[in-house]
């Protein structure tokens, strides 16, 4: 259980719940080179090592969690853990991404990753330090929320400098969108990778900060370039607006744009916008906090000065639980929108596929779907907060109408019945982030692409929106790539997207500093930087090359263990009231010049010419 001080990269441990033997190996010079970390390493890890016809929930599934390459080191922003299994909601790749410090503190142990296989018969902790891991008893805390299970076990071991990632009571009842949560307000959130760790009986990953500095040898060489990296974030013209008031800052701005989901995406607007504006909760701010190493430092904690929630604290919502609890619930109340984000992060739920799901009952009960027959005499109006606590406590009960809900709006449809279907706001299983995609065309063909099903976070598509049209004509082959109302060039941008958007998971760096406030898309900054960090010699267009070999192996991995998985669309909803922007014949043509963009053909496969390219062995489809 050593570790290798000759490897400055970090090892993998690997943890085996059926025996609780944990082992410890380098990670080789080939395998950063061909995947970096992050996303990458975990991606091609799940590809060559999980079988086709695995159960999400069962023992046969691997858990993931790995530091980018740039994590914990001295580079700004590096902060990143990155998670993958087969994902319980939607049988595809499981993937999401945390900050905070866990990321951190595992790379200070000497590990890069982590891969969990089996099954404890009992609850149980991973607990890691620089004297290696160990399982250790979890049964004083199963039945606890996720902050609380934090509380108690750092109070327990009585130890300074942990990191705990943690399930709350979703996670342990199964709850397919479950998350796994860090401190207060940081979470793994999305594809249900928190019911992975609760049906592993694995309660939380407990990490004490260790010794290890990566790339400390390098210290003397780096200093200009993390210095001209920080400049530049803190150059940007966004850069105000996201350290005071964070994502929730955003929220007007996404009205004014008419691309704000609101009542299940019935509508692009909010009346209530003023209501729900982020920016308001600067009078109750009453600090500031962030990840590792991040000169942002976007997030902050709440102390209300009046209202029903008067002397209380809370952690504050970004951009998307927002809109998501907010707009597209019908919610025009802002304390009761943070009170319900924070519920979701204390019970270990995705703040986004729960309210979207709300979203999709609140929908349904108005078209007479469901009624209170089936809801135990609840109505569920738009708008209607303790409506909507009662469901996001019976999704992580697995009780109720929530606990249907809690299978995922594809699934709920399908249970329901009656033309459910018709109106759940997914992509694969997925639900849906917070633009509405009939006034943003960029991140509709995202929501369609993304392999990890409707998320906009895993695409990423901020340049349609912030680039120039000259800009766009260079890059992309003409002007309109860059009007979020236009299809021409689509293909082509949300590529650069998807590639830029892998390449950030896999240095461990943080998407709203590079992407929100850098926004250059060219991996330009990130290749100095991860060079100067690390002493590869690191290109943009190697950085490239990387990110679509990730790209491919993923798009193959869906392929191979859901090979009748939906299409790459969007869900009719979207296409009923003959939107003059958004059309089947629109999406038809994005996806297209997306596949061609990506060296894939006309069913969205993989060249066997690209994957030559690529270095993976070509993988023989049925015809």
């Amino acid at each position: 259980m050593d570790r290798n001080p000759s490897n400055p990269f970090g090892d993998l441990l690997e943890v085996n719940l059926d025996d609780g033997v944990c082992s410890r190996r380098a990670l080789s010079d080939a395998l950063i080179a061909r995947f970096l970390g992050g996303r990458g390493f975990n991606v091609g890890y799940l590809f060559e090592h999980l079988p086709t016809g695995t159960d999400p929930m069962g023992p046969g599934n691997l858990l993931l969690f790995s530091c980018g390459l740039l994590t914990g080191s001295r580079a700004p922003t590096a902060s990143r853990l990155h998670l993958n299994a087969l994902s319980p909601l939607t049988g595809l790749i499981g993937s999401s991404n945390v900050g905070g410090y866990a990321g951190a503190w595992l790379r200070s142990t000497g590990l890069m990753s982590i891969v969990i296989r089996g099954r404890s018969t009992t609850p149980i902790f991973l607990y890691i330090s620089d004297a290696g891991a160990e399982i250790r008893d979890a049964g004083p805390y199963w039945g606890m929320d996720a902050v609380d299970t934090q509380d108690r076990i750092a109070g327990d071991l009585a130890r300074e400098n942990l990191q705990i990632l943690a399930i709350g009571t979703a996670g342990e009842s199964g709850a397919r969108f479950a998350c796994i949560v860090t401190g207060k307000d940081h979470a793994a959130g999305r594809t249900g990778l928190g019911a992975v760790m609760g049906a592993k009986h694995l309660k939380a990953v407990v990490i004490e900060k260790g010794t290890f500095k990566p790339f400390e040898d390098r210290r003397h060489l780096i200093g200009s370039a993390v210095k001209e990296y920080v400049r530049q974030i803190k150059a940007s013209p966004d850069y105000d607006t996201f350290s005071r008031f964070g994502g929730a800052g955003y929220i007007k701005w996404a009205d004014d744009m008419g691309v704000m989901g609101t009542r299940n995406y019935r509508q692009k607007r909010f009346e209530l916008v003023d209501r729900v504006d982020g920016r308001r909760l600067i009078q109750d701010k009453l600090r500031s906090s962030g990840c590792y190493r991040c000169p942002v430092q976007c997030k902050a904690d709440l102390k209300f000065k009046s209202g029903p929630m008067k002397g209380q604290t809370a952690t504050r919502p970004e951009f998307e639980p927002m809109i998501n609890l907010g707009s597209k619930c019908g919610l025009g109340d802002l304390q009761a929108l943070v009170r319900l984000d924070n519920l979701c992060t204390r019970l270990g739920l995705d703040s986004t596929s729960a309210a979207t799901a709300i979203a999709f009952a609140m929908d349904l009960f108005e078209r007479g779907i469901l009624t209170v027959a089936d809801t135990d005499g609840m109505t569920l109006g738009w708008g209607d907060a303790a409506a909507m606590e009662t469901l996001i406590r019976q999704m992580a009960a697995g009780t109720g109408v929530g606990g249907i809900l809690a299978q995922g709006v594809k699934r709920a449809a399908a249970i329901i019945g009656n033309d459910a279907w018709k109106f759940a706001a997914h992509v694969k299983g997925l639900e849906l982030t917070a633009y509405h995609p009939a006034a943003i065309l960029g991140s509709a063909l995202g929501y369609a692409v993304s392999s990890r099903g409707g998320d906009y976070n895993n695409v990423y598509a901020s340049l349609e929106h912030r680039w120039s049209a000259e800009k766009g004509a260079e890059a992309f082959g003409s002007p309109d790539s860059v009007d979020r109302q236009r299809p021409t060039g689509k293909g082509r941008l949300v590529r650069r997207a998807v590639l830029v958007n892998i390449i950030v998971d896999s240095l461990g760096l943080c998407k709203v500093p590079t992407l929100s406030l850098l926004g250059a898309f060219d991996l330009e900054n990130e290749a100095v930087l991860a060079s100067a960090i690390t002493g590869l010699s690191l290109y943009a267009e190697d950085l490239f090359h990387i990110g679509d070999r990730i790209a491919a192996m993923e798009r193959l991995f869906n392929l191979m263990h859901a090979p009748d998985m939906d299409e790459d669309r969007l869900p009719d909803m979207f296409f009923l009231e003959g939107d003059t922007v958004l059309s089947q014949t629109v999406m038809s043509r994005m996806l297209l010049d997306f596949y061609a963009a990506m060296g894939w053909d006309e069913n969205g496969r993989p060249l066997n010419e690209k994957l030559e390219e690529l270095g993976i062995e070509p993988v023989a489809f049925p015809s």
